[in-house]
C-alpha cells in the first residue's frame, strides 16, 4: 500500500464528522418559528450550561434546542430496565426491540420537554402568530429525532458518535462563559479546571490489573496476563448523563407547578432543585454517584466475567472459580467505581459550593465540571482516532 493511502478511512470518517457537525451547526443557528433571538438577553448560570452539555443551544430557541437530552433520558431509564432484568430474560431481548422501546421513550419525553419548554420561549409581538405553539413543538421533537440521526450516521461513519456532539456543546460552554467574564474572575476557576483535567487524564489513561491464569497459555507470557479494571471504569458517562437525570426531576416538578400552581411544597422544589441551592448540588452529585455505580456493574458485570472464566476454564491467581471469582470482582469494582464517585463528585462539589457561597461567578461554576467532561470525550476520541488510524496500517495484512 503507497504511503499516501494508509490514512484513507481515518480522513474519511473525519471529513464525515465534520460534516454532521456543519448540520448540527446550522440546526443550532435556525430560530423556532415565530420566535426573535434578540429579544434573549446573554445572561448564563450554572443551571443554563449544565442544560447546554447536552442540549441543543444555550438560550433554547432553536430547532435543536432540545438536543440529545430526550435520547440520553430514554437511554438511561432503558438501561434501568434492562439491569433489572435476568440474563435469560436478557438475551430473549433483541436488540431491535431495545432500540424500538428506547425510540418509543425518546418521542415521549421530547413531546414534553418541547411543551414545557414553550413557557420559555419569547416569540415576536407576544406570539400572536397562528398556531407558533404547535409549530414549535413540532420543530423541536423534529430536531431532537435529526440530532439522534445524525448521532447513529456518525457513530457509523464518523468518529465519536454521539460524544463529538456533546464536546461541541462543551467547548461552545466554555467560550460563552470566558467571554462574559473578567480575567481576574476566572483565574481561580481556570486552576481548578485545569487542574480537575489533569486528573482526570491521569484517571482515564490508569487501571488495576488483577492477576489472571489462562489455561491455554504457557510460555514466557504465562505471568503476564491480568484482568484489567480501569480506575474510571465508565469514563465521563455518569457526569454527562447525570446532566440528563438531574433534569429528568426538573422536568416533572415543572409539570406539577404548571398543573398545579400555587402549591408551597411544589414551588419550594421548584425554587431550590438548580445548582444555587443545596438540593440542587445534592442531586446533581448523587446522581454521578448512582449513575456511575450502575453503569459500572452494567458494563464490567462481575457476574457475567465470572462466567466466562467458567466456560474458558481461566480463574484469577488464589481465587476459587464461581462464587468467590463474583464475590472478588465485586468488591474490587465496588471500590473502584466509590474511588472514581468520590474524585468525580467532588470535583463537581467543590466549584458548585464555592458558587453558592460566593467565591465563585455564577456563570464559571461550571467551569471545571465542563474541563472534565472535555478531558474525558478528548481520550476516548483521541483512542478512537489512534485505533482508526492503525486499522488502516494493518490493511495491508488483511
Amino acid at each position: 500500500m503507497k504511503k499516501s493511502g494508509r490514512n484513507y478511512l481515518f480522513l474519511s470518517k473525519l471529513i464525515y464528522t465534520v460534516m454532521i457537525l456543519a448540520v448540527y451547526a446550522i440546526g443550532r443557528s435556525i430560530p423556532l418559528y415565530g420566535v426573535d433571538p434578540s429579544m434573549y438577553d446573554n445572561s448564563l448560570d450554572a443551571s443554563m450550561l449544565l442544560e447546554q452539555t447536552i442540549g441543543g443551544d444555550i438560550y433554547k430557541c432553536s430547532v435543536f434546542t432540545l438536543g440529545i437530552s430526550p435520547y440520553m433520558l430514554s437511554s438511561i431509564l432503558v438501561q434501568i430496565v434492562s439491569a433489572s432484568r435476568s440474563s435469560s430474560a436478557k438475551a430473549r431481548t433483541s436488540a431491535r426491540k431495545t432500540n424500538q422501546l428506547t425510540v418509543t421513550i425518546t418521542f415521549l419525553l421530547a413531546m414534553i420537554m418541547a411543551v414545557q419548554r414553550l413557557d420559555e420561549i419569547r416569540y415576536i409581538e407576544n406570539g400572536m402568530f397562528p398556531g407558533a405553539r404547535v409549530i414549535s413543538v413540532l420543530e423541536m421533537i423534529a430536531g431532537a429525532f435529526i440530532i439522534v440521526w445524525l448521532s447513529g450516521r456518525n457513530k457509523r461513519y464518523g468518529i465519536g458518535g454521539q460524544t463529538v456532539l456533546i464536546f461541541i456543546n462543551i467547548l461552545d460552554g466554555i467560550t460563552a462563559t470566558l467571554r462574559r467574564v473578567e480575567l481576574y474572575e476566572a483565574m481561580i476557576p481556570v486552576i481548578i479546571s485545569v487542574t480537575v483535567a489533569l486528573v482526570m487524564l491521569f484517571m482515564e489513561n490508569s487501571e488495576k490489573r488483577i492477576p489472571l491464569q489462562r489455561i491455554s497459555i504457557h510460555n514466557v507470557y504465562a505471568d503476564k496476563n491480568y484482568q484489567a479494571i480501569k480506575l474510571n471504569p465508565v469514563g465521563i458517562m455518569p457526569v454527562m448523563f447525570a446532566s440528563a437525570a438531574f433534569m429528568l426531576p426538573r422536568l416533572i416538578i415543572d409539570m406539577l407547578k404548571t398543573n398545579i400552581p400555587d402549591n408551597y411544597y411544589i414551588d419550594w422544589l421548584h425554587d431550590n432543585l438548580i445548582l444555587t441551592r443545596p438540593l440542587g448540588i445534592a442531586v446533581y452529585i448523587g446522581s454521578i454517584f448512582l449513575l456511575n455505580m450502575l453503569f459500572s456493574f452494567i458494563i464490567l458485570s462481575p457476574k457475567d466475567i465470572t462466567e466466562q472464566f467458567l466456560k474458558s476454564g481461566d480463574s484469577l491467581v488464589g481465587i476459587h472459580p464461581g462464587k468467590d471469582t463474583r464475590r472478588y470482582l465485586r468488591k474490587h469494582v465496588f471500590e473502584i467505581c466509590l474511588f472514581s464517585s468520590f474524585v468525580m463528585g467532588g470535583c463537581v462539589f467543590v466549584s458548585l459550593v464555592m458558587q453558592m457561597k460566593g467565591y465563585m461567578h455564577g456563570t464559571l461554576a461550571m467551569l471545571p465540571t465542563s474541563a472534565m467532561m472535555l478531558m474525558g470525550l478528548w481520550s476516548s476520541l483521541y483512542k478512537e482516532a489512534e485505533a482508526v488510524i492503525h486499522t488502516d496500517s494493518y490493511k495491508t495484512f488483511i
